[in-house]
């Protein structure tokens, strides 16, 4: 296992981490200033103010409370790249819901430049453009 290898497992459990004790400062820390960030939904994000303008309800408790449960975790050293896939357990009026999702992650040293997050559900998600 290379060093490399080690430095981008640490870093996505460490973000990971920032989400699941719901502190937006320390997600942001991990973001390049132009960085992209692409919802489940397929809407793009571009740069820090975006990202942590589509990060805010999540963060405000918008949803409710939210956890997420790292599954697997695939890792490309030479190429910077992460895919995680997790469990998120989600109070929707009062009842507890797990939705299986992953992210994709490319790092440029220890900051990530593009996130795309995908979510597996029972029915198909659409929003108005």
């Amino acid at each position: 296992m290379s060093d490399r290898y080690r430095e981008l497992h640490a870093l996505s459990v460490a973000f990971l981490d920032a989400f699941n004790r719901n502190d937006l400062d320390a997600v942001m820390s991990y973001f390049t200033e132009d960085a992209v960030y692409e919802e489940l939904t397929g809407r793009v994000n571009q740069g820090v103010a975006a990202i942590r303008k589509a990060f805010a309800p999540q963060f405000e408790g918008k949803f409710g409370p939210i956890q997420f449960i790292e599954d697997d975790t695939f890792i490309d050293a030479a190429g910077g790249k992460v895919m995680s896939s997790w469990d998120m357990t989600i109070e929707k009026e009062g009842e507890p819901l797990v939705m299986q999702g992953l992210d994709l992650i490319h790092f440029v040293g220890d900051k990530i430049v593009l996130k795309q997050t995908y979510v597996k559900t029972r029915s198909p998600h659409y929003t108005a453009r």
